[in-house]
């Protein structure tokens, strides 16, 4: 029990360790109904999963199936769900799908549901019930606590030596839908009384909630929902303290209330989130919009809190999304969702009336067999190099790109600057908006500095070019050009690019590596 998985703050990241080493979680994450039955997992799921080359992959473990009696347990698919993942050599992040998920509370035991005087739901300012367990209501999160304390002490019974679990996610998209805020009469009247000691003196106002602004309903959400999962998390650090972290279904346009589930962990509300829930580990996004690069940016930002990334689109530009944030925040999870699907061509997609509701855009979920070999490639060639990678950022030596709105952008070192174009291998660029001629993926990936004039190159769907600084204009050459891949960290050499394959690096569709050395001509 002593090599627990945990996160350690080390320079600039805050990394996840397992078995005592850094490790990247290059994971997926199952639907939502995937890991209700064994039987589905062992003949639909495992298989799909092994042609990714994944090492861990995250699921859901379901409060109904757990307590479907109150007080009495059932371990089985637990049990069986780490079974599986030993035999197929894989890690697994388990989130906790109970009072919450996507901003409602349809995964509590059927005893919980029938009983809605004793676990009473949210309203809205209709006074209509909500379908969502009020966050004040004291006994639900009571007994939500108490399952999630008994299935993290079984856990450590049946996994504390193995480390097969090394994650958990509390709840799951935590919020109030269709509402600004809980309207029931309770909830009215915390609103109007005097503010809680702790957030008058953070946020430097007196008065009733409303003294916060126009963020005041969202901030009374965010203030209740994160004191439940700090009850709910605390407990089950108490039978087993591996790393705990919330995900958020993030705020976009058009970013109405309750349009996106109220007083959830986004970004704008972090600071009351970690003022009240100091357990929780990380704040994680879920994915889906055009916007990547900013909202890695935003949550990167959060004081102390490491990239973690439990749900992506899974589309053409995965693989691009993948090395941004490997390779600008060291992120500690990537996962698109529906990985089970990246391999099957007529694969069943989330209706549009579900996308509808989850204001996900069709585009987000276009994905097809290609994207699942894209990934597994990706998988294996970083998956190889998770050391030097490491060692590159601990050094400040490694720099990323991803294609936004822009044709390309330039990256400034000490001797050179290189310039990349952002287009596929044929030499057709990509139109802005559309992100990719012949729905080609974006361009991105990463530059690892060896030396003031050796570079490691990792990327798709791009064109480098190295110029000298010197105030002398000079004219650059090739010393030595490279293809090659990691092995365990160790650089292993292909081919040597020369001649006609030497004059430019163009990286096509497909992820590719290569090593450079430069030198000024004199």
């Amino acid at each position: 029990m002593s090599n627990l998985p945990y996160l350690k703050k080390e320079g600039k990241f805050t990394r996840l360790y397992v078995d005592g080493k850094p490790f990247t979680a290059l994971s997926g994450e199952l639907h939502n109904s995937s890991s209700s039955s064994l039987r589905y997992m062992e003949e639909r799921v495992w298989p799909s999963l092994r042609p990714l080359g994944m090492n861990s992959v995250i699921l859901p473990i379901y409060w109904e199936c757990l307590e479907p009696e109150e007080g009495k347990f059932d371990f089985a698919l637990v049990d069986g769900i780490i079974e599986q993942a030993d035999r197929e050599g894989m890690k697994l992040i388990l989130l906790w799908f109970g009072l919450w998920k996507n901003g409602m509370s349809t995964y509590i035991p059927q005893w919980m549901k029938l009983d809605c005087e004793k676990y009473f739901y949210a309203h809205d300012k209709f006074g209509r019930p909500i379908p969502c367990i009020s966050p004040l209501c004291d006994a639900a999160v009571a007994a939500d606590a108490a399952a999630y304390a008994i299935l993290m002490k079984h856990i450590r019974e049946v996994d504390g030596e193995k480390n097969t679990v090394i994650m958990m996610q509390a709840e799951n998209e935590i919020g109030i839908l269709g509402s600004s805020r809980d309207f029931s009469d309770i909830a009215n009247t915390l609103f109007n009384s005097s503010l809680p000691e702790n957030v008058a003196k953070e946020y430097g106002v007196i008065g009733n909630w409303n003294a916060l602004g126009g963020e005041a309903d969202e901030l009374f959400m965010a203030y209740h929902y994160a004191r439940a999962v700090e009850k709910i998390i605390s407990r089950g650090k108490e039978e087993h303290p591996i790393p705990m972290f919330v995900n958020a279904w993030i705020d976009q346009f058009p970013a109405y209330a309750g349009k996106y589930p109220q007083g959830g962990p986004v970004a704008k509300v972090a600071r009351m989130w970690k003022l009240n829930a100091p357990s929780v580990e990380a704040y994680a996004p879920d994915i889906y919009i055009e916007s990547y690069r900013d909202v890695c940016d935003e949550y990167a930002a959060i004081e102390g809190n490491p990239l973690c990334i439990p749900e992506v689109r899974a589309s053409k530009d995965t693989v691009p999304f993948l090395l941004y944030a490997i390779g600008k925040h060291n992120t500690i999870c990537f996962s698109p969702f529906g990985i089970e699907e990246l391999f099957q061509q007529n694969a069943e997609r989330m209706s549009s009336d579900v996308m509808s509701l989850l204001n996900i855009s069709s585009a987000a979920m276009s994905h097809n067999p290609a994207v699942g070999g894209a990934l597994a490639r990706a998988y294996k060639m970083l998956g190889n190099m998770t050391s030097i990678i490491n060692k590159a950022h601990d050094e400040g030596k490694i720099k990323a790109f991803l294609q936004y709105n822009e044709l390309g952008t330039v990256l400034d070192y000490k001797n050179y600057e290189i310039k990349i174009s952002y287009g596929s291998s044929s030499g057709y660029y990509f139109s802005p908006s559309a992100g990719g001629a012949d729905n080609s993926p974006k361009a991105g990936g990463f530059i690892i500095e060896l030396s003031d004039n050796e570079f490691i190159f990792v990327g798709v769907s791009c064109r480098f070019e190295i110029t000298s600084k010197s105030k002398e204009p000079k004219m650059t050459a090739n010393l030595l050009k490279q293809e090659g891949v990691f092995e365990n960290n160790v650089w292993m050499p292909g081919r040597i690019l020369n001649g006609d394959e030497g004059y430019l690096m163009r990286f096509g569709e497909m992820l590719e590596i290569n090593r450079l050395s430069v030198y000024e001509l004199k």
